[in-house]
């Protein structure tokens, strides 16, 4: 196998701290991580995550650091043996070990062999990394809502997809000098969380809800973490938003817009009655000053109506026959977007 500078693998200088190291490491692991890269990079990317992992195995031992230090591309021969190699010491016995090394066991040995790190390996059950009483892990979560849900309030039930620390690493993506199994190296693992949620008065884009005892349940009758949910207010059939104000459709019939009208409108803050002028064009935005949103200061962001002509779902006989006179009686075309006027000749010849 090609022999690679671990060094300049994981960017870093031979004075590299223990605290560097890791550093570096946390950084290649997020980065270079397969599940992470695009389809037609994984295999380059798994390379990079293997040689990062091997890289970060050898530097954060000092014992190993030290060797590869002194001997370069042969430090693992270097002036050392692996007992674990050697058949005689798979038969031996405890107090055999004790008489000739002064050890009370094999895991004594290899700690003062070889360092803690060994001797945890050699003692490590398969079971999860925090193996005593502990909190439950908090979950985060985000909740895509509709605008108009959101202001409509009430309490409904979501089933929502969270993550949380990974109980095997305690959320640090490694297991002593290997990527934890469980995360590989995420430090953290998706779940589902099923709940019932009160949407409150105050919602807007971001809120950040804190649901207390929801989370993970803690182990050996600890406190079960909490559940932390980030509302994300999406656009639907009649609002949107500009960053923090509340953008939202006001369709008015063809009288109304000529004329003028009162209008009732249901906003964040409750119903407000409009007056809307006469000869209003359409599209135009009218302003409804702190009627929107909650902001994180407790006040309210501003409220836009945006002018639209529409028409009854159903006209009447005569409604049908006042439109028809108004066409008839020679008013002008509509102008604007896209529209574009049609030659006389071509009008009339449609027309017939």
């Amino acid at each position: 196998m090609e022999f690679q500078d671990y060094y300049m693998t994981l960017g870093i200088e031979r004075s590299a701290t223990a605290d560097d190291i890791k550093k570096a490491f946390r950084r290649l692991a997020l980065e270079c991580h397969p599940d992470k890269a695009p389809a037609e990079q994984r295999d380059e990317a798994e390379i990079r995550f293997k040689r990062a992992n091997e890289a970060y195995e050898v530097l954060s031992d000092p014992e190993k650091r030290e060797r590869y230090d002194r001997f370069g591309e042969n430090w693992e021969q270097g002036e050392t043996v692996d007992p674990r190699s050697s058949e005689q010491w798979s038969h031996m016995k405890p107090e055999d070990f004790e008489a000739r090394f002064g050890t009370s066991g094999f895991s004594d040995f290899f700690e003062s062999a070889f360092g803690d790190q060994y001797a945890r390996g050699f003692r490590d059950t398969g079971q999860p990394h925090r193996r005593y009483r502990v909190r439950g892990a908090d979950l985060r979560a985000e909740l895509a809502l509709p605008i108009g849900e959101a202001l409509a309030g009430g309490k409904r039930r979501f089933d929502l997809p969270a993550v949380r620390a990974c109980e095997r690493c305690g959320g640090l993506g490694v297991i002593e000098t290997h990527v934890c199994p469980t995360c590989v190296g995420m430090g953290t693992v998706r779940t589902h969380k099923a709940i019932d949620l009160g949407i409150p008065k105050d919602a807007r884009d971001g809120l950040t809800m804190r649901l207390s005892g929801l989370g993970e349940p803690g182990s050996e009758g600890a406190p079960s973490g909490d559940l932390f949910i980030t509302l994300r207010l999406i656009a639907d059939d009649i609002y949107s938003l500009e960053g923090d104000r509340l953008i939202a459709e006001l369709p008015l019939a063809p009288w109304e817009i000529v004329h003028g009208t009162k209008v009732q409108l249901d906003t964040p803050d409750g119903p407000v009655t409009m007056d809307v002028a006469g000869s209003t064009e359409p599209g135009k935005r009218l302003r409804l000053r702190g009627k929107g949103l909650a902001r994180a200061d407790g006040s309210r962001g501003d409220f836009y109506v945006v002018v639209r002509m529409a028409l009854p779902t159903q006209l009447t006989t005569r409604q049908q026959e006042l439109l028809a006179e108004i066409e008839s009686a020679g008013a002008d075309t509509v102008k604007g977007g896209v529209r574009r006027d049609m030659p006389p000749a071509t009008r009339e010849k449609e027309a017939s």
